[in-house]
């Protein structure tokens, strides 16, 4: 590294750290945005990756340079099981944060929940105190459930997540979870095609790997001292002392990432249109139900559970519905 003439700059972006393994397959969501609308609604839901296809649309975006022109999309497939709402937690304020101040369980849950977590709670006494202390509530949100076997996975253990409500008044939203409580509820009411949507997930696990494929350095000169695919250097003699920004081997994926503003291009059920190719697809099968079809690539493999969301920072406030001339179902079918 001594006899470098010219600077060169680092390898590896810095926004990622740890790169640490997940603890769990579903995405925190830290943020739920606020949404203008004066009715209630979920402002997200779970669902599982399914597969990539190309599909063939009109570019609407009006400052594009292949605006109006028919263009191919690489697109992903989600399916979409309906979510239970099985629980209500309500949020007070306190000088430490926000703090849960009740929870309200729905009577009727699914049998499969129990293989989870055991929900039990007296819903007409958690019901009455948070209707007579309902000023000092500063926000509800939703627990929901999804079984996976109606996305068209073989996992029986459900999953049980917890999503903001947005839009109307905190009475509006509170009277709209307590009527939606153990009601299943499908995809087609929380988003609708031509919105924007941000997507978390799971990336691929590539286990333990050098630095050269973590990080992207150069590796040293073939005579080089014990290693060629290692850092040149590691810091000075003295201090005796590694700094965090060299790059080491360690964990390479199975990271939480987040993908802002992704386009819905279709959403469907497969009864009315399907998009499941002859012989199912690769590594997931047939999609038996509700899906969505998003632009672009999303985080993970097939049959990673992703949460999405409404955009916490949206890049418009209209809505324009995609217009799809063809979806590929045959493998590289636009290649």
């Amino acid at each position: 590294m001594g006899h470098r003439t010219h600077s060169s700059p680092r390898h590896g972006s810095m926004a990622y750290r740890p790169r640490a393994r997940k603890g769990s397959l579903i995405a925190r969501t830290r943020t739920w945005p606020t949404i203008n609308s004066k009715e209630p609604t979920l402002l997200g839901f779970m669902a599982f990756k399914a597969a990539s296809l190309h599909i063939l649309s009109i570019d609407n975006q009006e400052k594009s340079p292949t605006f109006g022109q028919m263009v191919s999309n690489n697109s992903t497939v989600v399916s979409c099981a309906p979510v239970i709402i099985t629980g209500i937690r309500a949020y007070y304020n306190t000088i430490d944060g926000l703090k849960v101040f009740s929870e309200i369980y729905s009577e009727k849950l699914p049998k499969e929940l129990s293989r989870k977590k055991e929900l039990k709670c007296d819903f007409k006494t958690q019901l009455n105190k948070i209707e007579t202390n309902i000023d000092k509530i500063h926000k509800f949100t939703a627990l929901i459930c999804i079984l996976p076997k109606k996305a068209g996975i073989s996992q029986i253990k459900p999953y049980l997540i917890e999503i903001g409500v947005g839009g109307g008044d905190l009475i509006s939203q509170f009277e709209y979870l307590k009527n939606k409580l153990g009601v299943e509820i499908s995809v087609h009411e929380i988003i609708k095609p031509g919105m924007s949507v941000d997507v978390a997930g799971i990336t691929k696990g590539k286990g333990w790997q050098g630095p050269v494929k973590r990080f992207g350095i150069k590796k040293k000169q073939h005579k080089s001292r014990k290693t060629v695919r290692e850092v040149g250097t590691v810091g000075a003699w003295n201090p005796r002392n590694i700094m965090y920004t060299v790059p080491r081997a360690g964990q390479m994926g199975f990271h939480q990432r987040t993908e802002y503003n992704k386009q819905i291009l279709l959403t469907g059920n497969d009864q009315s249109q399907s998009v499941t190719p002859k012989g199912g697809f690769d590594h997931f099968g047939v999609i038996p139900g509700d899906y969505i079809i998003l632009k672009g690539s999303l985080p993970g493999p097939s049959k990673r559970p992703l949460t999405i969301r409404y955009p916490v920072r949206p890049n418009g406030d209209k809505i324009k519905e995609p217009k799809i001339i063809h979806i590929s179902t045959i493998e590289g079918e636009f290649s």
